[in-house]
């Protein structure tokens, strides 16, 4: 364990001066609402300005945040869309059915709409999906109580690991760890020894509802699980420490609620059922404020069901949150003003 510790810190840092006053700065900046279902998905690239998103009108849409244009629709009437994920090319994205007979994950081209791959091997919807960052691995969890492992260059899986729920999956940023929570518990992997099983198992206090996202911040240091019954957990993610647990009101659909780290993990971001988006500092638990009463008003036609942080840092060096609604829209709130650097 103390090997897998040691590399996971061995990592770039990015510095950023995010403070509650540049949070409570941030105003709506765009609004793409040309959709004619929920969002239910979205994934910013790692190296690019491009954002994806995926919704109930069973279509894909690539966007450039930079310059605010929708570059792309790619529709899939045949197989639906749920979850999207981003691989290292900028123009192709791994997605899961949404259609209720078929639960294979795509491989698709966004540059000329081509399927390069399937993966077959869910027998129920796939509720996790989460790449590697350093290679072509990745994970898949589903209701089916499977977590299946994959590398992007073979269709068949590359490992299996049984579970007792409804599991959510992450990588941490190196690609040597990987998290599996379900049952109140989050499981931690060593990816080049998973068939060994778990080298860490931490609990989250007694909360054993379903989980919905687990995500570890880009230094790695911390790592937050939401649950089914609004509960946002923050924790230590090399000892397992329960640091802090936040609350929001839980939603009355089977929409899931995510929660997100920004750029350099000093807060947390979460939507809610009332229709508010939320921010909490992990220093000390406050809750801040992460949009304007007004834009928190603009957000009531539905609650924000997706949250993801983009960090620009080679040309406009800004930062900024974009929100999936569940109503139709998608917006990205900046700051009016933040200093950010490289270290």
């Amino acid at each position: 364990m103390g090997g897998v510790q040691a590399e996971r810190e061995d990592k770039d840092k990015v510095s950023l001066e995010l403070t509650e006053e540049i949070l409570q700065s941030m105003e709506v900046g765009m609004t793409f609402r040309d959709y004619s279902g929920r969002i239910s998905s979205m994934d910013f690239h790692r190296a690019s300005s491009y954002l994806v998103t995926a919704s109930d009108d069973e279509s894909i849409r690539l966007y450039d945040v930079a310059s605010a244009t929708c570059l792309k629709t790619i529709n899939s009437k045949k197989y639906g869309v749920d979850l999207v994920s981003f691989t290292s090319h900028p123009m192709t994205v791994i997605y899961s059915s949404k259609n209720g007979w078929d639960e294979s994950l795509r491989l698709l081209s966004l540059h000329d709409n081509k399927y390069l791959r399937y993966f077959k091997g869910h027998h129920d919807r796939v509720v996790s999906l989460s790449l590697c960052p350093r290679n072509e691995c990745f994970i898949s969890g589903s209701l089916d109580r499977t977590v299946l492992l994959w590398d992007q260059r073979a269709e068949k899986c590359q490992g299996l690991l049984r579970v007792q729920g409804r599991p959510a999956t992450a990588y941490d940023d190196p690609g040597l760890v990987f998290a599996i929570a379900f049952g109140g518990c989050v499981r931690m992997f060593d990816a080049r020894k998973y068939e060994k099983g778990p080298f860490e198992i931490f609990s989250v206090g007694g909360d054993v509802s379903d989980a919905n996202v687990v995500k570890f911040s880009n230094d790695g240091r911390l790592m937050l699980l939401t649950t089914t019954d609004g509960h946002i957990h923050v924790l230590d993610s090399f000892r397992g420490t329960l640091l802090y647990t936040f609350n929001v009101k839980p939603t009355s659909s089977k929409s899931t609620l995510e929660a997100s780290f920004s750029p350099e993990g000093m807060f947390v971001i979460s939507g809610s059922g009332d229709g508010s988006v939320y921010a909490w500092s992990v220093r000390g638990g406050k809750e801040e404020t992460s949009c304007s009463q007004q834009d928190r008003r603009n957000y009531h036609s539905g609650f924000p069901i997706s949250l993801n942080w983009e960090l620009m840092l080679e040309e406009s060096r800004r930062v900024g949150i974009v929100i999936a609604q569940r109503q139709r829209s998608c917006k990205s709130t900046i700051p009016t003003n933040y200093n950010l650097e490289r270290v």
